[in-house]
């Protein structure tokens, strides 16, 4: 299987363009009508905002999000776009088949917004996103399923953390040669490739906070 991420290091790993060789997002769920639940509802008709409170789950085809609050808003030609966010400590969360495959994408972050016309998820704040083996984390994750790309920074909203605030994109990537089960190339030749730094906090990112 080819790696789920090429990645770009750009200032010391301080934000990072990630090209993905992943499968396309389950082409299925365009098409596939949204099912949410909540515990609260309300719905502006004249603005075409709906506003769901209260353990919400959103459905679309394959994909999954939940949240405690999620605000969906529809444009003329029917598209909607939602706003997840959550409460205290539990974060929204995004899940979605790929394409073809038995896996997923999922990820998580402070707020997460879909917008289900440009086909783009974007992860804002504690930003985490995984898929298969594979993961990446900063504060801000786009992730476009049309052109099956991801862009990852260490500081919010797409940019650069500022210098000194130890906040960096730190990314997971696991050999995908075909003998991988019996050891990476380097293993093979007796020499152990170094960890990547910070790797044992990413398989864990909701106890993250931000630095």
């Amino acid at each position: 299987m080819k790696s789920f991420l090429r990645l770009a290091f750009i200032a010391g790993i301080a934000g990072a363009t990630l090209g993905a060789t992943l499968a396309r997002a389950e082409k299925a769920d365009r098409d596939k009508p949204v099912n949410i639940e909540a515990d609260r509802v309300s719905v502006d008709d004249v603005k075409k905002v709906q506003t769901f409170e209260g353990n919400v789950q959103l459905v679309k085809g394959t994909l999954t999000i939940r949240a405690e609050r999620i605000v969906v808003t529809q444009d003329d030609d029917g598209y909607q776009r939602g706003v997840a966010t959550g409460s205290g400590s539990t974060l929204p969360r995004f899940r979605q088949k790929r394409e073809g495959q038995d896996e997923y994408v999922e990820g998580e972050a402070e707020r997460i917004e879909h917008d289900a016309k440009a086909e783009k998820t974007e992860f804002f704040n504690r930003a985490w996103v995984k898929s298969g083996l594979d993961e990446v984390r900063g504060q801000f994750i786009s992730y476009d399923a049309r052109s099956e790309n991801y862009f990852v920074t260490s500081g919010p909203n797409g940019t650069r953390a500022r210098p000194g605030s130890g906040e960096r994109v730190r990314a997971v990537i696991q050999p995908k040669n075909k003998d991988a089960g019996a050891g990476t190339p380097s293993q093979a030749a007796g020499t152990t490739a170094p960890p990547l730094k910070g790797a044992a906090n990413i398989t864990i990112p909701r106890q993250e906070a931000a630095q």
